[in-house]
């Protein structure tokens, strides 16, 4: 058993998403997001590094799953996004915790069956996944996505590594 957390970071709105994954299912326990407003970059980074914090002091994950940087076309928001990213990160790691990084089409693709599938899919595919009676806001189902990616590829690293451990009949020490 394991509890996940899955953030979709943002330099406006971060979203997190916290799953319980067990006998290979997931179930939900908490989302939301965080939102900054109109206050300077570096006040915004504070927000998103004590927010996460917060939800981590709560729900105690063991483990996380945090969104790639998609560099588009405006290179000011890749950094920005970036910069979003790094706080995260370093409140995840001031807790000891794993990251693992995940590019948006991985998500989409693990959780909705589509790598180029909208945000309205991946919403009403993690109600559907957890049972939720609402659908879940955007950043908020983008960050439980990334935490059932995550949960999908530790469950298929767990059999790849069983499958290591069998040579010709045998089982290796």
């Amino acid at each position: 058993m394991a509890v996940i957390l899955g953030i979709d970071p943002g330099s406006r709105v971060t979203g997190f998403g916290v799953i319980r994954f067990k006998k290979n299912r997931c179930e939900y326990l908490a989302s939301g997001c965080i939102r900054m407003g109109t206050v300077s970059l570096a006040e915004r980074l504070q927000k998103i590094f004590q927010g996460l914090k917060e939800v981590i002091t709560l729900y105690q994950p063991e483990q996380v799953g945090i969104e790639k940087v998609f560099v588009g076309r405006n290179v000011d928001s890749a950094l920005k996004l970036g910069h979003a990213r790094g706080a995260a990160i370093l409140a995840a790691v001031e807790f000891a915790l794993p990251v693992s990084e995940y590019s948006a089409r991985q998500v989409k693709r693990s959780v909705v069956g589509f790598g180029a599938a909208d945000k309205n899919q991946v919403q009403q595919m993690i109600s559907a996944l957890l049972k939720l009676n609402k659908v879940p806001s955007q950043d908020a189902a983008d960050a439980l996505a990334i935490a059932i990616c995550h949960a999908q590829m530790q469950q298929g690293l767990m059999h790849i590594q069983e499958g290591n451990k069998l040579v010709k009949g045998r089982i290796r020490p």
